[in-house]
């Protein structure tokens, strides 16, 4: 599990209490709640999870394809909130 940081990710932080994180593709929501709430002692509200496709890349004349990856978007409960480490 990997939490997204990014400017639309951190806003949503901000405002909704919402966080993203890249999770295995195997899991569903109540296993990413289980997660979330063991790891970072919250209370988590709703888990909506998305198939992201692996983006399409080029090294010189190779075409490659990067992964497909699963991120589930995490809402809290009020008052609580996630510290992103390494910031």
């Amino acid at each position: 599990m990997r939490q997204i940081v990014t400017e639309k990710t951190s806003a949503q932080e901000m405002t909704l209490g919402k966080f993203s994180f890249e999770v295995i593709r195997e899991a569903n929501k109540h296993e990413v709640k289980r997660a979330i709430e063991r790891l970072f002692s919250v209370n988590v509200k709703g888990v909506r999870i998305s198939n992201q496709r692996g983006k399409w890349r080029r090294r010189g004349r190779h075409v490659g394809r990067q992964p497909n990856w699963k991120k589930a978007v995490v809402q809290l409960a009020e008052g609580q909130s996630i510290e992103v480490e390494g910031l």
